[in-house]
C-alpha cells in the first residue's frame, strides 16, 4: 500500500465554492486504497502547526488544495525536508501550480499527477528570516495595492484589487529603492520590483516571464520611474509577458536580493511578508513537488 497522502484544505478558496470538489479529489487520492487525511485548520496559524506536525511523521506527501496563500503555507512546512508538496489547485490565481505544469482549472487532473507520484526537484526561497517563498515577492506599487485592498471589505474577489488600484493611482509616486544583487547596490526611483522564483502572480500577471524554478537564481525585475498615464500603457502588457523590452524594465538575476524603500511592505506569494528591507536568498532544490518533470 502506498503512504499517506494529508491534505491541507483552505475552505475559503473562491468564496467556499471548490470545497464541492473535495470529496471527488479525495477520493481520485484514495485509488489503490492509498491512505489520506484532511486538514482544516481554524485559522491560518493553526493550519500551519497541523501541517508541521503532519510532516514530522514523514507522510507521503503533503497536498495543498486551495490557491497559492495556501500553497506559500504548506511551503513553509516542506520545504527543506524529504516530504513532497502536491497541489490540488483551487484558488483564484494558481500562478505557482500553472508555473510548474499542474493544470490550475483541473482539480481532477491535478489530483492525478499527485497520485502518480512523479517527484521534481525545484527551488526555494527565503524571504527575510524565517519564511519561505516559491512564486514571487512583490515590492512597490503592486504590494501597495495589496494593502490597500486588504483593508476593503467589497467588493468581493479581484473587483476589490482593481479598485485598489484606482484609488492607490491617484497619490502614487515613484519610490527610491536601493536593491543589492549579490553585493552590487543598484539606488534608483522605481515603480515596483519584483522578484522570482516563478514567473507569475496575481492570477496571470506574468511579471517575471523568463523564470525558472530550479535554475539556482532569482529573476529581479525593475520598473523604473514613469509617468502615470505611461505605467498605465504598460502595465496591461505583464499578461502577455511583453513588458520586458520596455526601456524603462530592467531584469537582472542574482542568488541573494536585498529590497530597501521607506514605507513598502513586501508580498511573498501574495500573502503579506512585513516592511522593507528584506533579504531574498534562492535555496537551489529545497523543495520537492509533485509535478511534471520540465521539458
Amino acid at each position: 500500500m502506498a503512504g499517506e497522502l494529508v491534505v491541507l484544505v483552505n475552505p475559503a478558496a473562491r468564496g467556499g465554492r471548490t470545497l464541492r470538489l473535495l470529496d471527488p479529489v479525495v477520493r481520485r487520492l484514495r485509488a489503490g486504497d492509498r491512505p489520506v487525511s484532511v486538514i482544516v485548520g481554524t485559522s491560518a496559524q493553526d493550519a500551519l502547526e497541523r501541517a508541521c506536525t503532519a510532516v514530522a511523521e514523514g507522510p507521503e506527501a503533503l497536498v495543498a488544495f486551495g490557491g497559492d496563500g495556501l500553497v506559500h503555507l504548506a511551503v513553509q512546512a516542506v520545504a527543506g525536508t524529504d516530504v513532497p508538496l502536491g497541489i490540488i489547485p483551487a484558488g483564484t490565481g494558481n500562478d505557482i501550480a500553472d508555473a510548474l505544469g499542474i493544470p490550475k482549472r483541473d482539480p481532477l487532473a491535478a489530483a492525478g499527477i499527485v497520485a502518480a507520484g512523479e517527484t521534481r526537484v525545484v527551488d526555494a526561497a527565503r524571504v527575510g528570516e524565517d519564511e519561505w517563498f516559491a512564486g514571487v515577492v512583490a515590492c512597490g506599487f503592486d504590494s501597495k495595492v495589496n494593502e490597500r485592498a486588504n483593508q476593503l471589505t467589497r467588493p468581493p474577489g479581484m473587483a476589490k484589487y482593481l479598485l485598489a488600484m484606482a484609488q492607490e493611482l491617484r497619490s502614487f509616486v515613484p519610490i527610491p529603492f536601493t536593491i543589492t544583487l549579490d553585493g552590487e547596490v543598484v539606488e534608483q526611483e522605481a515603480m515596483m520590483v519584483a522578484v522570482g522564483n516563478t514567473r507569475s502572480y496575481g492570477a496571470g500577471m506574468r511579471v517575471c516571464p523568463d523564470a525558472v524554478p530550479d535554475d539556482g537564481l532569482l529573476d529581479v525585475l525593475i520598473v523604473g520611474r514613469l509617468p502615470k498615464a505611461a505605467f498605465l500603457r504598460t502595465f496591461p502588457r505583464v499578461y502577455r509577458g511583453t513588458h520586458l523590452d520596455h526601456p524603462a524594465v530592467t531584469l537582472r538575476r542574482a542568488r541573494t536580493v536585498t529590497v530597501d524603500a521607506p514605507g513598502i511592505v513586501a508580498y511573498a506569494d501574495g500573502e503579506r511578508v512585513g516592511p522593507l528591507p528584506l533579504t531574498c536568498t534562492v535555496r537551489p532544490g529545497a523543495l520537492r513537488v509533485l509535478a511534471p518533470q520540465a521539458t
